[in-house]
């Protein structure tokens, strides 16, 4: 299980680099631009991908910043973004290696942003978070090509394991 949760680590921070990386070509105006999709623009959808994982990331280590509202916007540029998303990607690989198998089954208690109790299994809470990003990761590559860029670069997990070896 763990080497699996490893995996989907560096995926989500190989997928994360090349959707920024497309994020980055496009002019400031297309970026912010409301393109329909859930979070408005790509600039909305990035921030909620960042938001979520920072109120996991705190459930499952009880430290980290905690946003209150899954729209929030936590930076209005991409550079900041970027870096803070960079910074989240090398902590949620560091929640990953630092749990054994036996703690990947360990209980996780924890509330919702409205406050009501939950219990889950810690492996079943990060299968939920790296499918929340792959989820989003998809619709901020649908915006790519709604604003133009003729062909956002692939995010499937088979490209990054060909890559990456």
């Amino acid at each position: 299980m763990k080497d699996h949760f490893r995996m989907m680590a560096r995926y989500n921070a190989w997928a994360n680099a090349r959707l920024y990386r497309a994020a980055a070509a496009l002019p400031g105006e297309d970026y912010h631009r409301d393109a329909g999709a859930y979070f408005g623009s790509l600039h909305g959808t990035l921030n909620h991908l960042l938001v979520a994982d920072r109120i996991w990331l705190y459930r499952l280590t009880g430290s980290g910043e905690l946003p209150t509202a899954l729209g929030a916007t936590l930076y209005e540029s991409l550079p900041a973004l970027h870096a803070a998303r960079l910074a989240e990607d090398g902590r949620l690989a560091a929640f990953v290696e630092s749990r054994s198998e036996a703690q990947l089954e360990g209980p996780l208690e924890y509330r919702t942003l409205a406050g009501v109790p939950q219990r889950g299994r810690i492996r079943e809470v990060l299968a939920h978070l790296f499918n929340h990003q792959t989820h989003h990761r998809g619709q901020a590559h649908a915006i790519l090509t709604r604003l133009g860029i003729a062909e956002p670069p692939p995010l499937d997990l088979l490209i990054m394991q060909r890559e990456t070896g």
